[in-house]
């Protein structure tokens, strides 16, 4: 009989400590997962996304108000480290904003911007861990092919309830009291950079 191999051991909030501050780091299932800044198509998506929902939702301007909305919140699960494009929590669940470097707390909402890079990691492990943690809402956008799909919590899993595509006005939930513009949150052509 031979002897097994020893196990690999597990990154820890150490490893994200010592990278590089214009890298992202994220720990799920003790593996390590590291990006660098987002693409222009990106970061467009999700500038948009945070102006038109913060305005509405996070200040009440033009909108319900009632949630407290933040760019790539740092989310301790456990072990696991996230960090989503957008994370937005109902005032009732968290009434202030904690001072701290992090939060606990799951969130009502995350957003998720896909690029090529980490599409997979938010489509799989990401998502199971929103899905372990209870988060009701995830937002998938591909600033790339212009969709723009709300997942809905279901028991363990999530289920797609809308897929929104193209141009034009849509109502998406939870956020579905006010209208987001697609074709200010997608790119409008693809330019050469200068």
């Amino acid at each position: 009989m031979g002897m097994a191999a020893p196990a690999k051991p597990s990154a820890t909030y150490a490893d994200i400590e010592r990278l590089p501050p214009d890298i992202t780091g994220q720990l799920i299932d003790g593996v390590l997962y590291t990006h660098s800044r987002p693409a222009t198509p990106h970061a467009q998506a999700a500038s948009v996304l945070g102006m038109d929902l913060g305005g509405a939702f996070h200040r009440g301007r033009g909108g319900p108000g009632g949630w407290i909305l933040l760019d790539e919140p740092e989310l301790h699960f456990g072990l696991d480290v996230v960090v989503p494009d957008l994370g937005g929590w109902r005032r009732e669940r968290m009434p202030a904003l904690p001072r701290a470097p992090f939060l606990t707390l799951a969130p009502d909402w995350v957003c998720e911007v896909l690029s090529p890079s980490t599409a997979s990691i938010d489509r799989g492990p990401k998502l199971k861990v929103y899905g372990r943690e209870r988060i009701p809402w995830v937002w998938l956008v591909d600033p790339i092919g212009r969709t723009l799909e709300v997942l809905a919590l279901d028991g363990p899993t999530y289920r797609i309830t809308d897929v929104y595509t193209g141009r034009g006005a849509v109502r998406a939930q939870p956020f579905d009291a006010i209208e987001l513009d697609l074709d200010a949150v997608f790119p409008a052509e693809e330019i050469d950079p200068i």
